[in-house]
C-alpha cells in the first residue's frame, strides 16, 4: 500500500503543468499622463494590472520631481489567451495623440510623450506595423517612437490607481486638459475613451 502511495505521488509530480499555468504578458506604454493611461487600460478584457511608473531616462530612482529623461510610462500586465499584444498597442494608439512630439493634451514636455517599449524583438516587429497602420489610418505622420525597454521605476504610491482615489479630481482633470475631446476629434469611431466614457 506505502508503496503504491509513493508511485501514485511520483507519477502526480511528473504529470505535466496544467496549460492555465502560462505566464503573463506584459507591455509598457507611454501615452501621457499615466494616471488616464491605467484608467483607459484597467477596463480592457484580459488587462490583469496596470502600475505607472517611469522609464526611458538614464538617472535611476526617478521621482515625480526628479524623472529628467524618463516619460511617464504604465505596465501593463495581461493574460495572452484573453488579449494580444497587437490589440494592446491598437488601443494604445488611438487613446493618445500620436502626432504631437511636444507632449500630450495640456501636458507639455519630453516626460509626457508618447513612446512603446518593445520588451523583445516579437514585440517590436508587431508595434512598428501598428504604427504604420495607425499612420496610414489619420493620414498624418506619426512620431510616436517604438523603443526597446529600458529599466522600469514604479511611481510614487499616491499615483497609482488615482483615478479610483480621486474620481473627482482625476474627472476633472481629464476634462480640462482636453483629452477625450482630442482622441475624438482625430480618430472619430475609432477612438478609444477612457474612464470619463463610462
Amino acid at each position: 500500500m506505502i508503496r503504491q502511495l509513493a508511485a501514485a505521488t511520483l507519477i502526480a509530480l511528473a504529470a505535466p503543468l496544467p496549460l492555465a499555468a502560462q505566464e503573463t504578458g506584459t507591455a509598457i506604454f507611454a501615452g501621457g499622463c499615466f494616471w488616464c493611461v491605467e484608467s483607459n487600460f484597467d477596463h480592457v478584457p484580459g488587462v490583469t494590472s496596470t502600475v505607472s511608473g517611469y522609464s526611458g531616462g538614464e538617472i535611476e530612482n526617478p521621482t515625480y520631481q526628479n524623472h529628467n529623461g524618463h516619460r511617464e510610462v504604465v505596465k501593463i500586465e495581461f493574460d495572452p489567451s484573453k488579449v494580444d499584444y497587437k490589440t494592446l498597442v491598437d488601443i494604445f494608439f488611438r487613446s493618445v495623440d500620436p502626432t504631437d512630439a511636444g507632449g500630450q493634451f495640456c501636458d507639455r514636455g519630453h516626460s509626457y510623450t508618447t513612446a512603446i517599449y518593445a520588451l523583445d524583438d516579437e514585440q517590436q516587429a508587431v508595434a512598428e506595423k501598428a504604427r504604420v497602420e495607425a499612420e496610414a489610418e489619420l493620414g498624418k505622420p506619426i512620431v510616436t517612437p517604438v523603443e526597446p525597454a529600458s529599466a522600469f521605476w514604479d511611481a510614487e504610491g499616491y499615483h497609482q490607481d488615482y483615478y479610483e482615489k480621486n474620481p473627482l479630481r482625476y474627472k476633472y482633470y481629464r476634462y480640462a486638459c482636453g483629452r477625450d475631446d482630442r482622441i475624438a476629434e482625430l480618430w472619430g469611431a475609432s477612438a478609444h475613451q477612457g474612464i470619463m466614457a463610462h
